[in-house]
């Protein structure tokens, strides 16, 4: 088992939410994960680690986009197909592409979220 280390914006409503989900579908215990607004060490700029999401095999480069996200997701049994189908170039673009336009509608789902939080 690869260990996977995954860092996140702990101050993002979306980001908590998502890593939510992740924790408890790593039963393995396979991913370490590092709130990038904490004190923890990040391997690049915080602005830079904040701006998209980031993730490092056990031994290998770090990883950002799509490319992390399907690092995360070979971790996890259950997404493990999804990250592996990502090992291929053709799907890992298409997969990037989608991520680019994600994070283009990404604060505005950070606000609302916020938004819903505050109200709860």
């Amino acid at each position: 088992m690869r260990r996977v280390t995954v860092w996140h914006d702990g101050d993002c409503p979306l980001c908590r939410r998502e890593i939510a989900t992740m924790r408890r579908l790593d039963r393995r215990g396979a991913i370490d994960f590092v709130d990038v607004t904490g004190a923890g060490t990040c391997p690049l700029d915080r602005a830079e680690m904040l701006a998209r999401f980031h993730a490092r095999e056990e031994g290998g480069p770090l990883l950002s986009g799509a490319a992390a996200f399907a690092a995360m997701w070979r971790a996890i049994p259950v997404l493990r197909p999804l990250g592996e189908v990502a090992r291929n170039r053709l799907a890992l673009a298409l997969l990037e592409r989608l991520y680019g336009r994600f994070l283009r509608v990404r604060p505005r789902l950070q606000r609302w979220l916020a938004s819903r939080e505050a109200r709860a």
